[in-house]
């Protein structure tokens, strides 16, 4: 028993100057690298990350982009945008446990649905290792670190969200996302940064 931090998309592309910014992304980055210096191999067991890696997403992006479903292109593989923040990637290259791939040819907004480099699902590494609870925290609170929290419930895991330690990119869809998780069953503490 065992249990584990997911660190949902804490990449360029998703905090200030990137393709797809979300309002205290980078502040974010640097208070999730402070969480994982001070907690990896203690409270956590493991620390994984999450990281969107498009190479052709079909719909997800758009030139006339809804930003629910389709987004601006952003994340490509191999390119700046898709790196760690570079508040983060020190943090993540020292403590990060695995890095799980997400969204080739797909949105795939759920880390659940990403891959480790050797083919490994999320949720098969985190069983693998024993791991019962996940804490989740990222970018953005309203759309990758919500559908990383839901899955985690329905594989079992008893899931929180470290809201201090997420973004939502807006004040409604944040508010509607912290209620979808209530009523999911997510345990909550603390409160997103929402910079519109």
């Amino acid at each position: 028993m065992g249990r584990a931090l997911i660190v949902v998309d804490v990449q360029r592309d998703f905090c200030e100057g990137g393709a797809v910014p979300v309002g205290g992304g980078a502040g974010r980055a640097r208070a999730i690298a402070d969480l994982v210096e001070r907690t990896a191999g203690g409270e956590y067991a493991h620390v994984v990350a999450t990281r969107d890696h498009h190479l052709d997403p079909g719909g997800h992006f758009s030139d006339h982009p809804d930003f629910e479903e389709s987004f601006p292109v952003h994340c490509v593989a191999g390119t700046e945008g898709g790196e760690f923040h570079p508040d983060f990637a020190p943090a993540a290259e020292r403590k990060v446990d695995e890095v799980f791939y997400k969204g080739a040819h797909s949105a795939s907004k759920s880390g659940f649905e990403g891959f480790a480099a050797d083919g490994t699902a999320l949720a098969d590494w985190l069983r693998a290792r024993e791991i019962t609870e996940v804490d989740v925290v990222g970018i953005a609170t309203d759309h990758c670190v919500k559908a990383t929290a839901l899955d985690g419930v329905r594989a079992d895991f008893a899931v929180r969200v470290l809201l201090d330690y997420t973004a939502g990119v807006s004040a409604e869809t944040t508010v509607r996302a912290v209620a979808e998780l209530d009523e999911a069953g997510v345990e909550l503490s603390g409160t997103p940064v929402v910079l519109a």
